[in-house]
C-alpha cells in the first residue's frame, strides 16, 4: 500500500466477508457466462468470445527523436515504445520530488480539460532525479497519487462497505501495478488473489499468461512486470495519476472503475549503469464487486468486467511478459513507428477514445517520455 492510504482492519474486513456470505443459495452457477456476456456487450460483437484477450499485430517502433507506440486490444491495448534522444525513467527516488522544484499537483477528482506542459521536457533524467523533464515529477507516489471518491450506499452495499471495495481495488493496483516484487517479475499472487475464482475465463486466462504469454494472453493487461536481469529499479518510487469511480452495475454490484496513468524509471541491470528510461503505463481496469446472493463468487473478491492498457516504451509486438524498456542504442536501431502521435501524459483523453483513435496502427509515436 502507498503512503497516506488507509488500511482495512483485519476484524472489520472478516466481518463484511461474513456478511456478505449470507443468502449464497440460488447464486448462479457460472459467473464464467456472465463474463462472457460482459465482454460481448463492450465488443459489440455476436458469436464465440475470448473476453479480455483479443488482439491485433502490433508492429516495430520509432527511432530518434520521438517514442513509439504499439497498438493492441485486448478489449483494447496500446503498447506505446518511446524514444526521445535520450529520454527515460522508473521508480523515482524516495523524496518523490523527481526534479524541477515545483509543487506537487493535488490528486486528480475529474478528467482534465488538457495535457499537461512539456516546458521542462528538454531536461534528461538521471538517476539522483529519475522524474526530472517530466510531468510526473508532480505526481503522487504509488497509491497516493490515485484519488479516491466519498462513499455512498450504492446497489447492495452500505455506504461503510463501499468505502471498504474502494480501498480494497485500490489494493488491487498496489499489488498489480506498484508491488516491488512484481515489478522485478515475481508472480502477482496478492493481486490475483482478488480476483473471483470462479469466473472461469479470467482465471484459464491467468493460468496460460504467466506460462505461455501471447498476445491473446498477456499478463501486462493487468500487471506490471520488468525482467531483472535486464533492467532494475531507479530509488523506490513509482509516479502515478489517476482516480477511482464507482456506480451501481448489474445486479446491484458495485462497478468500479480505475484510470491509472503509472511512471516507471529503470535502467540496464548491469552494474554501474546510469541511463534512465521512462516507461509509462495507462490502465483502465472495470470491476465489479458482485452480490454474493446472485453471483457465484468468493466474499472478498471481484469479477472482471474489463480492462484497457496504453503501454510508453515497454515494448512493441513483444510478448514475453515483461515490459521491455528500450534505450538510446536500441532506438537509434529502431525503424519509425507508422501509428499516430501520442502523449503519454494525456489524461483529458478518455481509454475508450485513446483506444478508438489507435485503431489497428501497430506502433505510432509517443511525442515524450
Amino acid at each position: 500500500m502507498g503512503k497516506g492510504e488507509p488500511s482495512i482492519p483485519d476484524e472489520e474486513w472478516e466481518r463484511f466477508l461474513r456478511e456478505a456470505e449470507a443468502g449464497t443459495e440460488g447464486a448462479p452457477e457460472e459467473p464464467s457466462a456472465r463474463a462472457r456476456m460482459v465482454a460481448q456487450r463492450l465488443r459489440g460483437e455476436t458469436g464465440p468470445q475470448e473476453p479480455w484477450r483479443s488482439g491485433q499485430p502490433a508492429r516495430r517502433q520509432r527511432s530518434k527523436g520521438w517514442y513509439a507506440i504499439g497498438v493492441l486490444v485486448a478489449v483494447a491495448l496500446a503498447v506505446v515504445a518511446l524514444d526521445p534522444g535520450r529520454v527515460a525513467g522508473w521508480f523515482g527516488g524516495g523524496d518523490g520530488a523527481g526534479g524541477g522544484g515545483s509543487a506537487p499537483l493535488a490528486v486528480e477528482s475529474k478528467r482534465p480539460s488538457q495535457p499537461p506542459p512539456t516546458e521542462a521536457a528538454a531536461q534528461q533524467p538521471t538517476v539522483e532525479q529519475p522524474f526530472r523533464g517530466s510531468p510526473a515529477a508532480r505526481w503522487g507516489d504509488g497509491t497516493a497519487g490515485i484519488g479516491l471518491p466519498e462513499a455512498r450506499a450504492t446497489g447492495w452495499m452500505t455506504k461503510k462497505q463501499v468505502a471498504r471495495v474502494l480501498e480494497r481495488s485500490r489494493g488491487f493496483l498496489a499489488a498489480s501495478s506498484l508491488d516491488p516484487g512484481v515489478l522485478r517479475g515475481e508472480r502477482p499472487e496478492k493481486a490475483i488473489a482478488l480476483i473471483n475464482p470462479h469466473q472461469r475465463d479470467v482465471q484459464d486466462y491467468l493460468a496460460t499468461a504467466f506460462r505461455s504469454p501471447s498476445r491473446k494472453n498477456d499478463p501486462l493487461l493487468l500487471f506490471s512486470r520488468f525482467e531483472k536481469t535486464k533492467v532494475r529499479l531507479v530509488g523506490d518510487v513509482v509516479k502515478t495519476r489517476g482516480r477511482i469511480t464507482y456506480r451501481e452495475g448489474e445486479r446491484r454490484a458495485v462497478e468500479v472503475t480505475t484510470d491509472v496513468t503509472y511512471v516507471y524509471p529503470v535502467v540496464r541491470a548491469a552494474a554501474g549503469s546510469d541511463e534512465v528510461a521512462r516507461t509509462i503505463v495507462r490502465r483502465e481496469v472495470v470491476m465489479s464487486w458482485d452480490d454474493p446472493a446472485k453471483v457465484v463468487i468468493e466474499p472478498g473478491t471481484f469479477s472482471l468486467v474489463s480492462y484497457k492498457v496504453d503501454t510508453t516504451n515497454g515494448g512493441c509486438d513483444t510478448f514475453t511478459g515483461y515490459l521491455t524498456p528500450k534505450f538510446s542504442a536500441e532506438r537509434a536501431a529502431s525503424r519509425p513507428g507508422d501509428g499516430a502521435e501520442v502523449d503519454p501524459y494525456d489524461r483529458s483523453t478518455s481509454m475508450e477514445a485513446r483506444m478508438r483513435e489507435a485503431g489497428d496502427a501497430g506502433c505510432g509515436t509517443a511525442t515524450r517520455s
